[in-house]
């Protein structure tokens, strides 16, 4: 029996993946770098980050991205980008701090400021991680997750929103109203639902906005509530008129 034939997205995000392999093959941490033997590790793990292309086990993966110490952060970052990329993708690794904090990492490597070929190797991995999440109707990373991410890595929602208003149909809409349930609470309460390196309030404003003007008409699908459609309206009101409207659901903060 044959297998399926992989989608677009798919086909796109293993190449993305590839990419990354190649483009960051032979990168080390510096040969000075360190770090604490009493919280980080040992010294014979700070080795291995020194010496290139050698897969770190999960738990070593894990706390080297989650620091935040490093005396040369994109060195280290492009060290074990490739196999981070990969242990993400296929789930394998699930923080449970937060989305934001693989964003954060992101952030702090600042590979946008990267030689050019290594930044267009990260962003493509990121666009194409995004493009395949929204049109996958079981991602490993729900959608609204990974766009934390995205936007932590980037430091803005643009780009992320603007792909997602592009991609209509089942799923990517069905994304769509599984972020806004699990986020509403926190929008109505004008805050973000994570916990934003920078340009927090600017997120959380473009994000209401980006819901109130696009989310209603994509929602109106059976399945969709109706309860759902009044708070995202909701969104777009402020002050007494959103609290005070019959449909406000009680939230207390």
């Amino acid at each position: 029996m044959t297998n399926p034939p992989q989608r677009p997205a798919r086909l796109r995000l293993d190449a993305a993946l590839d990419r990354l392999a190649v483009t960051f093959r032979g990168m080390t941490a510096r040969p000075d770098e360190s770090n604490c033997d009493c919280h980080w590790g040992s010294a014979e793990e700070v080795a291995q980050l020194k010496t290139a292309d050698v897969e770190l086990d999960l738990d070593l993966l894990e706390r080297t991205w989650m620091a935040t110490d490093w005396k040369d952060k994109p060195s280290v970052l492009r060290r074990i980008l490739p196999q981070l990329a990969s242990t993400l993708v296929h789930g394998l690794t699930r923080p449970v701090s937060g989305m934001e904090r693989v964003g954060l990492a992101f952030a702090l490597g600042r590979w946008q400021e990267w030689p050019a070929e290594q930044a267009a190797a990260v962003e493509e991995f990121l666009r194409a991680w995004w493009a395949h999440t929204l049109s996958d109707p079981d991602p490993t990373v729900a959608a609204h997750e990974l766009l934390v991410l995205t936007a932590e890595a980037t430091g803005t929602l643009s780009p992320w929103l603007d792909t997602w208003e592009a991609l209509r149909g089942p799923v990517p809409d069905g994304h769509l109203a599984e972020m806004a349930d699990c986020w509403e609470y926190d929008l109505l309460g004008d805050q973000l639902p994570w916990s934003a390196w920078e340009n927090g309030e600017e997120m959380r404003s473009e994000l209401t906005a980006w819901l109130v003007r696009h989310a209603p008409a994509r929602l109106r699908a059976p399945g969709v509530s109706e309860d759902l459609l009044h708070r995202i309206r909701l969104l777009g009101l402020t002050g007494p008129d959103r609290w005070e409207d019959p449909h406000w659901p009680g939230h207390r903060y």
